[in-house]
């Protein structure tokens, strides 16, 4: 268990030493560039100095146990340093040095024992990596880094942590206006992991947004932990996940396999968690720098200003598809903006001013007060500054400050877009800060960032979710065959799930007795655990609607199997979906929902929901389907069941809570105008 507070010394020391040389000696030197103002020492055992530093011989020569201990030399030695920076009660240490779990293929597990080592060294000292490039902390001006960066001094900002130093650092040299607290790369994660930075970052009220780059998340309880706690204090968190590739289903028993992969799962995690999921660089610092600016959007509604039609057409292009929208502007609104032009303008949203107010800061406030009394959640005027040796920035400037008056005025968020960085100055990223707005890059980015910190909001707005459930369920063995259609159906109408009235037959007489009982149209099935896909090996027959139908076609099937299923045709159906329940290695059991059928495969029309999850939630997914038009009577058609549909879903669910479930496939449920019925079910139990 990692001691807190040591934690809260490594993370903002007051004090730090240095062991090695190459790469301590960037630590020592940006540290001091940066303005810290502790005492930093230099350890090492043969040189004299260190970046002007004398240095010390060895830990125990140091003269008081250190906050932070930067360590940048070789593995064996690594880990003496941490035992011996243990033992005088050091903060905690940040391992450059390499050699460890990272190691593959023959030495692998050389590498796992050095690590094993290295962690029973540290006890409840908190390292970050090994194998780690370094830590900045912006804010305490305490820079454990074997580089150059890009960061400087903020008194508020955003934290970044990103698995990949490289990365780290690239970002650290970004001037778009972004104030960055703090950057950590993670290395190894060997005991300090993202879950715990989140949440110490968490803990310093002068970090306004938390961004990730991950690759994988090791503790996915305390990930979950961590990033509900960052819901309730209101922190936005911005990740970029990489692993987009779909997984191959690890097996293909049943429909739900081809529908996930892990990626899939990752976004389930991000929406049930209100974490922005972006996919580059560029659009994950931009939305970084807008939330840590104006924060969260209330609602959709946002507007744009530009001296340009052309902008003006592009944007309302560019929005479209989006939660977000450019709102609706009143006839008396219309007019107060009006009033303000001089030759009778269109007024409209996304709205083309004149330039002939170009140099007129007044008359340009007094257009962008009125336009904006429409209360946007923000509005976005587009500015592309001259780019060149002999350009006169003064009119592009006068438009800003005018903008800020009108902003200032109202209590406006305001933005101001450049189409591209070369078209936005520092002068001008500056003055947008200094005056409370956002100096934005691109249009499209700009947007995808208001469309991020719309559904923040929302999700700021909704209440937090219940921790995760992970419960992991192993794969069956040879003995543990799964259920035959019969058996699951009759396993989850135990649990209140509607299946078809139908019986089993192993002979002839046996099926036309059933049919008769049951009623024309006859649906017939060969059933057996074997037979997982039953429409492709044309085990099923529907709308049988006579004995002599019957007959032909249990001759037919009885040659696949020996049992068949007699089931009353289900009529007047809506729409064909699909209910699953799989595994995942990292997430445990989760639910998938969809659009059913024989071309399920080829729609790839699924949501996927962790647990646990609520009715409500559920809905929500069914409106996100892009079959949803369908449930909901799409022109003029009758519309489904939904609350049936939910509740079959939560039978489901019941199910698995109360049984090992390994993998579950409906498919499909019909969805009825009055009920939801499972015609086709199959389960796998596995081991827990």
């Amino acid at each position: 268990m990692i001691n807190k507070q040591r934690l809260r010394r490594l993370l903002a020391p007051k004090s730090i030493a240095v062991f090695g040389s190459r790469g301590a000696d960037f630590a020592i030197r940006e540290s001091l560039a940066m303005g810290f103002t502790g005492p930093i020492w230099s350890v090492h055992p043969k040189r004299d100095e260190l970046m002007g530093i004398k240095c010390l011989k060895s830990v125990v020569d140091l003269p008081q146990a250190p906050d932070a201990a930067y360590v940048a030399v070789n593995a064996q030695s690594a880990i003496e340093t941490v035992a011996q920076l243990n033992k005088m009660g050091a903060g905690g240490a940040l391992l450059y040095a390499s050699g460890f779990s990272e190691l593959g293929d023959e030495l692998k597990a050389l590498g796992m024992e050095r690590q094993q080592r290295l962690l029973k060294a540290a006890g409840d000292m908190p390292i970050i990596g090994p194998n780690c490039y370094g830590v900045i902390n912006a804010l305490d001006k305490a820079v454990l880094w074997p580089d150059q960066h890009g960061c400087q001094p903020v008194d508020k900002g955003v934290g970044i942590i990103t698995q990949s130093g490289n990365i780290g650092l690239n970002m650290t040299m970004q001037k778009n206006g972004l104030p960055i607290a703090y950057m950590f790369t993670m290395g190894n994660q060997a005991q300090v992991d993202i879950a715990t930075v989140i949440d110490s970052m968490l803990d310093d009220p002068r970090v306004t947004a938390i961004g990730l780059h991950i690759e994988g998340i090791p503790d996915l309880a305390a990930f979950d932990a961590a990033a509900r706690r960052a819901l309730r204090l209101k922190i936005p968190i911005i990740a970029i996940k990489t692993g987009r590739t779909s997984a191959a289903a690890k097996i293909a028993l049943t429909h739900t396999s081809s529908l996930t992969g892990a990626d899939r799962l990752f976004d389930a995690l991000f929406i049930r968690l209100g974490i922005a999921r972006v996919n580059t660089v560029p659009e994950f610092l931009e939305t970084l720098k807008l939330l840590t600016i104006i924060g969260p959007l209330a609602h959709k509604h946002i507007a744009s200003m530009s001296c340009s039609g052309g902008e003006a057409g592009m944007m309302a292009d560019l929005i479209d598809g989006r939660d977000i929208v450019f709102g609706a502007i009143t006839p008396v609104q219309k007019e107060a903006t009006l009033a303000t032009f001089y030759n009778g303008e269109q007024v409209d949203n996304p709205l083309d001013y004149q330039t002939y107010m170009w140099h007129k800061r007044d008359q340009m406030a007094a257009t962008f007060k009125a336009h904006m009394a429409a209360n946007f959640s923000a509005t976005i005027l587009i500015l592309d500054w001259p780019n060149n040796a002999t350009a006169n920035p003064k009119e592009w400037d006068t438009a800003l400050l005018a903008l800020a008056d009108a902003a200032q005025a109202g209590s406006h968020k305001a933005i101001v877009l450049a189409s591209m960085a070369e078209c936005m100055p520092p002068h001008a990223i500056d003055a947008c800060i200094s005056s409370g707005m956002v100096p934005m890059i691109g249009m499209d980015q700009c947007l995808t960032a208001l469309n991020h910190a719309y559904t923040i909001g929302q999700a700021f707005a909704a209440s937090t979710p219940a921790p995760l459930q992970i419960r992991n369920i192993n794969a069956p063995g040879a003995d543990l065959p799964a259920l035959c259609e019969a058996q699951s159906k009759h396993a989850l109408n135990q649990h209140s799930l509607a299946i078809p009235q139908g019986k089993t037959a192993t002979n002839l007489v046996q099926v036309i007795n059933a049919a008769t009982t049951l009623g024309y149209p006859i649906t017939l099935k060969a059933v057996g655990a074997q037979l997982a896909h039953k429409t492709e090996l044309g085990a099923v027959k529907l709308n049988l609607k006579n004995q002599m139908q019957l007959e032909q076609a249990a001759s037919a099937l009885f040659a696949l199997s020996d049992t068949l299923l007699v089931e009353q045709m289900v009529q007047g159906v809506i729409a064909e979906l699909i209910i699953g329940i799989n595994t995942d290695p990292l997430f445990g059991q989760y639910l998938v929902l969809g659009a059913g059928g024989v071309l399920v495969e080829i729609l790839q029309d699924a949501q996927s929901l962790l647990l646990p999850t609520s009715k409500g939630e559920i809905k929500q997914a069914l409106t996100n389907l892009k079959c949803a038009p369908i449930l909901m009577g799409y022109r003029g058609q009758a519309p489904a069941d939904i609350d049936a549909v939910v509740d079959a879903v939560m039978a489901v669910l019941d199910y698995s809570q109360k049984n090992p479930v390994y993998e579950l496939d409906i498919n499909p449920l019909l969805a009825l105008t009055k009920g939801a019925v499972a015609v086709d079910a199959l389960i796998q139990l596995g081991q827990q």
